[in-house]
Parts: C-alpha cells; structure tokens; sequence
C-alpha cells in the first residue's frame, strides 16, 4: 500500500496530535522500515522539529526504537499491538497447527495470506528445512501479480480490484509476468484448477503452489502456499498436502 501523507493526516490543516502522531507511524512500510528524522518528516508531511518532538514520545512509550546512527524503527509495543488484530488472533490461530503439519508434510516454506487492498498481506510464515530465497514476512505486503498467493486472491477479488492490479504489473524478476493478458489467462485458471503457480516470478530460485482458503460459507478469506526451489514432479503432491491443510482450517473456521 503505497504512503500518502496527506490521507495520513500530517499534513492536512489543523491535524490534530494523534492525526500527526498516526502520520509519523505511518511513515514505516515494507520498503522504508529504517528511517531517519529528515525522512519520517518528508514522509510524514511534518516539520523537522515537530516530527522529532513526536518521535521522542514514541521512543520513549516503546513504540519506536532509535539505534545509535539514528535511524528509528518500529518497536515492540506497536509489534504486541498488531498482534492483537482480529485477523491475527482469529484466523491466523485456527489456521497455525495445520500450517505446521504442512510444513512438517512437505519441509517447503509456508505461507498464510489474505489481500490487502490491491497487495498481499502475508499473515503467518513459517520456514522450510531447504534453503528457498523468500523475502516475505509476517506483515509484510508484497505485489499480487508476482506470488502464488496473490495470484490466489487476485483470481478472487472484485473486478475494480482487478483491473487496478492488471493495470500497473511490474517486474520483480526476468520471469515476472507483466502482460496484463498473459496474468487475466491464468486468473482464469486459478478458477478452474483451484491452485495457481510462480517460478521464479517474485525472487529467483523460489517457485510457489498456493491455493484458496474458504470460510464455512465458502468464500475465499485467504491464501495458503507452499515455496520451494522447484516445482518439477512435486505440483501434484504440493497440490495434494494443501488442499489437506485447507479442508482443515475450513472445518475449523466452521466450529468457531
């Protein structure tokens, strides 16, 4: 999700102190998770002097840190407060013992998502026993178009949410598949085969299956996906081990 400080708050008359205060947090993102004053003042639409007499309070509170070279980064109180969000104490719970019988199943990366707006919001990760370059965290927000799981969701989304991501693809890699036609096709595919697959699309040398996660009334909430270095003879038994783990967090979700 791309920053505005003006949406924000910061900069708009008359802000009060906690539309400044938001201004300032919201300055972090997946791209900018270390910044300077100077920076967290542009970003945030403040003065210097008042973006920094704000960011003394929050280093103070816990919910930013400030390392010795001045750089500010988000801290653990704001890390405890997220943690406390609907999604993450609902489904990420329901779903976290099967994602690790699915990690335990298959040794691959997993990965639990759901969309964010036009980008994918990854929940829960956990780590496979193979080295797989993988640069999603838990929180983090990464391009639909170019993972396994956001194909998944995207195939899902709302036709506006559609035409908005076709409409600005880009590359992260040489495999990153950037026609908007070329991704609309395997939307399409997504809905008939119930799966949909990277290689390489959004970091070389990790290739993905991912598939959709249903509540009990059967609409999709989120993406569960599986990384691995190749897809080569394992599609099917990948395919397989999630559907497993899918049916399991929908029984779930059903009793809750």
């Amino acid at each position: 999700m791309e920053y505005d400080p003006v949406m924000a708050g910061g900069s708009a008359p008359g802000a009060s102190l906690v539309d400044r205060t938001v201004a300032v947090l919201a300055a972090f993102d997946e791209r900018h998770q270390r910044l300077r004053l100077a920076d967290l003042a542009t970003r945030s639409g403040l003065t210097p002097p008042t973006a920094l007499r704000i960011l003394r309070r929050l280093v103070a509170t816990g919910a930013l840190d400030r390392d010795t070279a001045g750089y500010y980064t988000v801290g653990r109180l704001i890390w405890d407060i997220g943690l406390l969000a609907p999604v993450q104490t609902g489904l990420r719970e329901v779903a976290a013992p099967f994602l690790q019988d699915l990690q335990a199943a298959t040794r691959a990366t997993v990965h639990l998502a759901e969309r964010d707006g036009d980008a994918v919001l990854y929940l829960d990760r956990l780590s496979g026993v193979t080295s797989v370059p993988v640069v999603s965290r838990v929180g983090s927000r990464l391009p639909m178009h170019a993972t396994g799981v956001g194909k998944v969701l995207l195939a899902h989304s709302p036709a506006d949410v559609q035409q908005r991501v076709l409409a600005g693809l880009s590359r992260h890699t040489p495999y990153t598949v950037v026609a908007p036609g070329t991704i609309a096709r395997q939307l399409d595919r997504v809905i008939k085969d119930g799966y949909a697959t990277t290689q390489e699309e959004m970091t070389l040398g990790a290739c993905s299956v991912a598939v959709p996660v249903r509540d009990s009334s059967r609409e999709v909430v989120a993406a569960l996906g599986v990384v691995v270095p190749s897809l080569r003879h394992a599609r099917q038994r990948l395919f397989a081990a999630l559907s497993v783990a899918t049916a399991g967090i929908t029984r779930e979700l059903s009793h809750s």
